[in-house]
C-alpha cells in the first residue's frame, strides 16, 4: 500500500496481461486495481501506437504496475 500512496500523481507504466503497455500518470487505484491514468499512452512491442489522454483500465487486466523513471 506504500507503494501505490508513493506513485499517485506520478508516471507509472501499467503492463496488462496481453502484453500491451499503458504509460501515464496515476491518478487513482483501487483495491481491484481498476486505475485512472490521465497523459495515457499506448504502447505495443515497445513502440508508441495510441494516445488516449485520460484513460480508465480495469483491474482484471492489469499484470503489475511499475513506476516510471522520470
Amino acid at each position: 500500500a506504500a507503494f501505490l500512496n508513493q506513485v499517485t500523481g506520478r508516471p507509472v507504466v501499467v503492463k496488462l496481461n496481453s502484453g500491451i503497455d499503458y504509460r501515464g500518470i496515476l491518478v487513482c487505484l483501487d483495491g481491484y486495481m481498476n486505475c485512472c491514468l490521465e497523459q495515457c499512452e499506448e504502447y505495443v512491442n515497445g513502440e508508441l501506437t495510441a494516445r488516449y489522454g485520460d484513460s480508465f483500465i480495469r483491474g482484471n487486466n492489469v499484470l503489475y504496475i511499475s513506476a516510471q523513471k522520470r
